[in-house]
């Protein structure tokens, strides 16, 4: 049987829809870059070091997933849902796990981010639907 060698389910494999892997790619760093942010919080201005060394690793590998997701996907695209995601996430992370409290103001320009976020991805042509 043609389909079923292990060369064609590497191909198989090889051919997955380059924009999922973008999106995972992205979706990846954000994670990342969030993860390194508390961890620059953690890190007391640079004065602890293993804070300091696990925000430079987070953020080298979310900027390197980021350049992956760049193949494509335009860069200010990829920028609008790396900031906008990263912003709304972050804010979760102080929330839940810093303990800081945001205002009314503050929750409805989040609201307002995550309302643009959803509009690139949902009705712009840019992405590569």
């Amino acid at each position: 049987m043609r389909g079923s060698s292990p060369d064609a389910s590497k191909e198989q494999g090889a051919s997955m829809n380059p924009m999922l892997l973008t999106y995972v790619s992205l979706a990846a760093a954000i994670v990342l870059e969030v993860i390194g942010t508390t961890f620059l919080q953690q890190s007391q201005q640079f004065s602890r070091p293993l804070p300091t060394l696990l925000m430079a690793l987070c953020y080298g590998a979310a900027f390197y997933l980021l350049s992956l997701a760049l193949r494509t996907m335009p860069v200010g695209v990829a920028y609008a849902i790396w900031s906008g995601l990263g912003i709304v996430l972050i804010s979760a992370v102080g929330f839940f796990v810093l303990g800081q409290r945001l205002d009314l103001p503050a929750i409805c320009g989040i609201g307002l981010i995550i309302a643009g976020v959803l509009v690139v991805n949902l009705f712009s042509s840019s992405v590569g639907h």
